[in-house]
């Protein structure tokens, strides 16, 4: 299951605990992950100071973005 926040849409590390989003102060709500069951050899996904989850980069440049 995957945090995600219902207004900006962020999506935050499974060890972060919050009520808020702590990037725009929305509601959490938990979602099934439907991502990460069609890729399981994904690389650890990295993230930032606030916890959430920044989106994957390509190794020559520029940001993947699931289709």
């Amino acid at each position: 299951m995957a945090t995600v926040c219902t207004q900006c849409h962020a999506e935050l590390a499974a060890d972060i605990t919050t009520d808020w989003c702590p990037a725009c102060g929305g509601a959490l709500i938990e979602r099934e992950d439907a991502i990460a069951k069609l890729q399981p050899a994904l690389p650890k996904a990295e993230v930032d100071h606030r916890g959430i989850v920044l989106p994957r980069r390509h190794a020559i440049g520029g940001i993947i973005t699931p289709q």
